[in-house]
């Protein structure tokens, strides 16, 4: 099997599986619960959190455990609109930003009575900040975006965005969708006020997630009824699930800047590669992008074709972010940087792993070009 969508996912780490096959038979109990099971298995959440924010680098109450990344988007920027909307009802975001952020901006527009403004990018995928520090306004309140774009891969200047914040309005909240960053590059939170990360795209647990908030920022839960993650998401909690974040976060930063210029070398031999056959179009800019992305066109073809005649050997990519897989229409991204529509509709998108070989990457190509040549361009 080759597999190249380690954006969508990635396999679960066997330590991390090992340890919670055992978390789920021996501390099944309530973590509320006041008798001797259910504090261990409190203490063991507890544990994990403490460590999660040591490898944050940030406090231990500034760790909420979710459901995964989608649910930190929309606890972060949902709370915060509703925590701060006395001061003002405008947020600003971007054209580029995963489904969860950009539908919860749509619906705290349409439904909530904001104000939202996209901010554009370039061809290049460069974020267009002389437009981002016009459109901040006085009752500004959130602007949120993600570190790393998960279609195309570039990376926006969150720190620049953060200074920006700080010299025209302190109190407006930066929430940053980190998911695409976390065990692959360095995150520094003290430019954040939020953030959101997902285990299963590091090799851990499906359905788990943290939120991070910082002490000074106040969110109004989506979720009532308990006093779970300091009253912000009531509900049972997932202990096992919880507790495995911290063990499944260590392992993603072990040797990181070796696996990134490990990443990086396959990421230069894969483009060098592809642009040497016809009909390929490289949409990943060359620069200020994350290594372990790459998306590309084979113009004239439909990308699902292609897809499912790869997937005959065993070989697996995407054709666009897994959670717009199945629309039909042109991703949003190829379209804020202006991608000429008949390259757009022919986007693949494939991602990389430090599991990732050279010997993979010869095989995937062997059989793109095979496919390129058994199957017809779209009339």
């Amino acid at each position: 099997m080759i597999y190249l969508d380690y954006v969508s996912t990635t396999p679960l780490n066997q330590e991390v599986n090992h340890m919670y096959q055992s978390l789920l038979n021996d501390y099944f109990a309530n973590a509320d619960s006041l008798y001797s099971l259910g504090l261990k298995t409190s203490a063991l959440m507890e544990k994990s959190r403490e460590l999660t924010a040591q490898l944050l680098h940030v406090l231990p109450e500034e760790i909420i455990f979710t459901s995964g990344a989608s649910e930190s988007n929309s606890a972060a920027i949902k709370g915060c609109a509703f925590q701060y909307q006395n001061r003002g009802k405008h947020i600003i975001t971007t054209a580029v930003e995963h489904s969860s952020v950009y539908q919860s901006c749509i619906q705290l527009r349409d439904v909530f009575g904001f104000e939202v403004d996209f901010i554009s990018v370039d061809a290049s995928g460069n974020l267009d900040l002389k437009q981002l520090e016009e459109a901040i306004r006085p009752d500004t309140i959130l602007i949120t975006m993600m570190y790393v774009n998960n279609e195309v891969g570039m990376v926006f200047p969150i720190e620049r965005v953060y200074q920006m914040i700080q010299k025209i309005n302190p109190k407006i909240k930066l929430h940053v969708d980190m998911v695409q960053a976390l065990g692959k590059m360095p995150i520094d939170l003290t430019h954040v006020d939020l953030a959101s990360f997902s285990a299963h795209k590091i090799y851990g647990l499906k359905g788990s997630g943290v939120l991070y908030k910082k002490t000074s920022t106040s969110l109004v839960p989506l979720i009532n009824g308990g006093q779970q993650e300091h009253q912000l998401r009531g509900g049972t909690s997932n202990t096992a699930t919880h507790t495995m974040f911290a063990k499944t976060l260590r392992l993603a930063l072990e040797n990181l800047e070796q696996k990134y210029q490990y990443v990086t070398s396959l990421n230069h031999y894969i483009r060098e590669q592809l642009t040497q056959i016809p009909d390929i179009v490289i949409n990943t800019p060359s620069e200020h992008v994350s290594p372990y992305i790459l998306n590309f066109s084979c113009v004239g073809y439909k990308p699902e074709v292609i897809l499912h005649a790869l997937e005959m050997y065993e070989c697996y990519v995407s054709t666009k972010s897994t959670c717009s897989s199945h629309k039909n229409d042109i991703s949003r991204t190829l379209q804020a940087m202006g991608i000429r529509e008949d390259i757009a509709k022919s986007a693949i998108r494939i991602s990389f792993s430090h599991h990732t070989t050279q010997d993979e990457l010869d095989e995937f190509l062997f059989y793109l070009k095979k496919t390129l040549k058994t199957i017809k361009k779209q009339r």
